[in-house]
Order: structure tokens, then sequence, then C-alpha cells
């Protein structure tokens, strides 16, 4: 005789949820690779959130939703005095990091910035540290940082190699509010149980659409949706903590859970497959992999997917710069994912819309030999015409090649190529880089660039006898592991 299942059964976690939680509790770091890059990845962070504080339309977002507020045990917010709940202080920091599109970068299926989590992981230890100190005991040591940074990277990284989020419209941040949620849960110390629920939690949530990343909606909002979801994150973990039950079949649950409800419906891609494929591909497990392969944003603060095409832009700086009139045409080859993304014509409504187009940052490139943050803004744009002039003749076209290894595990490139042709017939060499500074292939050139961009980023806010403190100490491993997060943090506050 055949047993019925009873409907009203509370069914175990999804598998992938337990795959997460698993990891995050048990898996040990012990990758000097991965701890190194990570070590990298905190100072370029740290770095990226001072220089957003140049900018108003970022720093009017900052700050206690109640002025003046002061939170005893409160997270320090770098590079200001903001002392504030943890939940906000992720946000301000997660923002800070995100706002000039210039910390690192992850590319498969999906996109994203895996430092986004550091507003979250950095928040929650600078309040625990401190609380810990309140209490007689030792606080957490940085290197607890470095691997929770370490997991959220991998978390977000994985489950981003073959899961197209951006193909059911729904936008990257959704992974940095799961690994938030996962990696500050265990901060706080959650037991099994307890992360489970937290995570299942970050995935029964509205997730956010995509549409202010693309023209014509594209705007600021794709600056501080980061912070948001890694504060949600925070918030979201402290709901489990305080014991909030979970919701074991938020993935798989019929006509209720998320794959039926938004990963399967929008996508002709997933549509074709029958229902049972429609799920979550996991190609591989959860280690230290992405922090070890992560790029960085070294040279410009641009769409990676544009990086290499800046590149070969300010190489064909000299020979563009005195002969801007004589310009006919300008040929970008590019990836797929890139003219997907950053293929942009007709009007820039603002600075979010330009570096998101492969074209204005390319002109700005061949037209001043640089690009930087500034670049981008209204007052910029409106007192140089000469590059929409430019782009108004610029034709992007996909290489096939290029779109293939993108994807390729043992390569992930991410190239571009430009050539400008003049009026006479005359045109410049093909100019081609096919993996940019940032990229892993490239470490032993960009490592020193970057250190030094954090050097720069420094003394835009602090003195130069506290930025020969922060250098010396951020280029010692040990000691830096070794500090605790309290005393780390105090060294960022304004």
């Amino acid at each position: 005789m055949s047993s019925k299942v009873d409907p009203n059964q509370r069914p175990p976690y999804d598998a992938v949820i337990q795959d997460i939680a698993d990891y995050v509790l048990d898996y040990r770091v012990e990758s000097r690779e991965a701890l190194d890059t990570a070590r990298h990845c905190l100072l370029d962070s740290l770095g990226c959130a001072l220089l957003a504080l140049r900018f108003p339309e970022c720093t009017k977002l900052l700050g206690p939703l109640v002025e003046g507020t002061q939170v005893p045990q409160g997270a320090r917010v770098p590079g200001t005095s903001y002392r504030m709940d943890p939940v906000k202080a992720a946000w301000d920091l997660g923002a800070m990091i995100r706002w000039l599109d210039f910390n690192d970068t992850w590319l498969a299926a999906e996109w994203g910035h895996p430092s986004d989590n550091l507003g979250g992981i950095l928040a929650v230890a600078d309040h625990l540290s401190q609380r810990c100190l309140a209490r007689g005991e030792a606080p957490l040591p940085m290197r607890r940082v470095l691997e929770a940074m370490v997991k959220a990277h991998e978390i977000q990284g994985v489950l981003a190699l073959e899961n197209a989020f951006n193909r059911v419209g729904l936008d990257h941040v959704i992974l940095v509010k799961l690994a938030s949620t996962a990696v500050c849960a265990w901060l706080m110390g959650a037991d099994r149980e307890q992360l489970l629920s937290a995570i299942s939690h970050a995935l029964v949530d509205g997730q956010p659409l995509r549409t202010y990343r693309h023209a014509p909606n594209a705007g600021s909002r794709k600056s501080w949706a980061a912070g948001d979801a890694t504060s949600r994150g925070v918030r979201l973990a402290d709901i489990a903590l305080r014991g909030e039950m979970g919701v074991p079949g938020v993935l798989s649950a019929p006509q209720w859970g998320f794959y039926e409800v938004s990963f399967s419906h929008t996508s002709k891609d997933l549509a074709t497959k029958p229902k049972e494929q429609r799920r979550f591909s996991l190609p591989q497990g959860f280690a230290c992999q992405v922090m070890e392969n992560i790029l960085f944003k070294i040279s410009y603060p641009a769409e990676f997917h544009g990086q290499t095409a800046c590149e070969a832009a300010v190489q064909l700086h000299p020979q563009v710069r005195n002969r801007v009139t004589e310009i006919d045409r300008i040929q970008i080859t590019t990836q797929e994912s890139a003219m997907r993304i950053i293929d942009k014509t007709g009007p820039l409504a603002n600075a979010a819309d330009r570096d998101h187009c492969i074209q204005y940052m390319t002109a700005v490139a061949l037209l001043f030999g640089d690009l930087v943050a500034e670049h981008y803004e209204d007052a910029f744009h409106q007192a140089h015409p000469v590059i929409d002039r430019l782009r108004e003749r610029m034709e992007v076209v996909e290489d096939p090649r290029y779109s293939r290894e993108y994807l390729e595990p043992g390569k992930r490139s991410i190239a571009n190529a430009v050539q400008v042709f003049f009026k006479d017939g005359a045109s410049t060499e093909k100019v081609e880089v096919e993996y940019p500074i940032g990229h892993r292939r490239r470490r032993s050139e960009g490592m020193p660039l970057l250190e030094r961009k954090f050097r720069a980023s420094l003394a835009t806010r602090f003195g130069a006898d506290r930025c020969a403190r922060i250098s010396a100490l951020c280029q010692d491993q040990a000691a830096l592991e070794a500090m605790p997060v309290d005393r780390f943090v105090e060294l960022f506050v304004a």
C-alpha cells in the first residue's frame, strides 16, 4: 500500500540553503592566497568608500535617521563621525563602497561586486567587538573579517556562475543580501537552525528589479542598492538570532516558491526547460575560489565590461587627441554581456547613466587619456559636447570569441578592442586588451597599482601621519589579521 505525503507536513530546508549554511559554519579558510587577496579587497573597498565622500549625492543619504543620534557600542562608518546601529551603518558603508562603481567585480552568468558585502560585515564586526570589550571579553580580530569576506565572496560568486538573475529581470544585489545574511549571522554566533532561518528569509524577501540599471530608467539607485541589500542582510540575521522561524521550502514550494514566482516565468531560456530544471545550478562546491580570482577595478571607475575598452582608448589617445575633428567612425569590439548592459545610444540622463555606457567611457578615454569619477558628472558632460559627437560615430560589435572566452573557466577574459577611422581613409591600429589590469592573470602588475590607489584615497580624507600609519599596518598581513576590529575601524574614523 502506498502512503500519501501530508501536504501540510513541514518540509526540510531546500538543499541550497543547507549547503550555504554548512559552508559558512564548517569551512575553514586556510588559503593564504585567499586571505591576502581579502586584505587587498578590504583596503580597496575602504578606499572606494572614502572617495565617495567627495560627492554630495552620496553623502546626503548618510547618517542616522534621527539627526545627531549616537548609539552606544554602535558601528562606526569609516571616513565619518557617525556611530549608528549596525543596520544603518551597513547601509551607509555599503552605499559608499559601491557609489563610484570602483570596487571589485565578479563576472559570470550573473554579474556583481562581492565586496558590497563588506558594509554588513564590518558594521557587525565593529559593533560586536565593542560589545565584547564592554563585557570584559576579547574583541573580534580582523582575521574574522577577512574570513567572512572570503565566504561572502564565495557564496555570491558561486551562485553567479550559472544562474543569470538578470535574465529574469532581477538585480544582482539579491546575492549581496543572501551572502551578507549568511556571513553576518555567522559573525553574530548563529547556530545551524538560526542560520538556515536567516538564509531562507533572505530568499523569501521581495527582490529588487534591474530597472534602475538600464536605459531609460538608469539612475543613482544602482549606487546604493548594494548598501540596502547588505544592511537588509544584517537585519534578517538579527531577526533569526532572536528565534524567528524560517521558511524551509522558500525555493521549491509549488506556486508560492522562489523558483516558480521569480525564477522561471519571464525567462525564455528557462521557460523552455521542464519545471524540475528551473532551479539554481551550483557547478562546484563552496571553498575560496572566488576571492582568489576576484577582479579589481584599478585604473577606471567604470562598469567592468568596459574596463579594457578604456585601457585600449587610453593607448590610442596620443594618436587621436589632435585629430578629433577628422574622425569618421570608431569601432568598439566587445563581448555579448557588454552589448546587453552598457551599449547605449541617445541622451544620457545622469552620472549613473553615463558610467553604464561603453561609448561614453571610451570617448572620454580617447579625448582626455584618462577616466575618473568626475568625468561622469553633469557639469563635465555639459562642458564637453564633443563627447556626444564622438558617441554618435561609434559602432559596437560583438566578437564571438570574446563572448565565449568570457565564460570559459580557464580564461574569464573581459576583452575589448578599439579602432579609430579618419575621414581621409587612414586609421589607427586595432588595439585589443583581453584581460584588465585587475584580472588574476595580471596580479603582479596590478597589486602595486591597487595599493597606490588605496594610498591616494586615504589622502583625500586624512593627514599624512595617519595615512602613513594605516598604510604601514595594511602592508603587514599578520599584523592586520591579529588587530582587534574596533581598533582597526578607529583608524578610519573622521
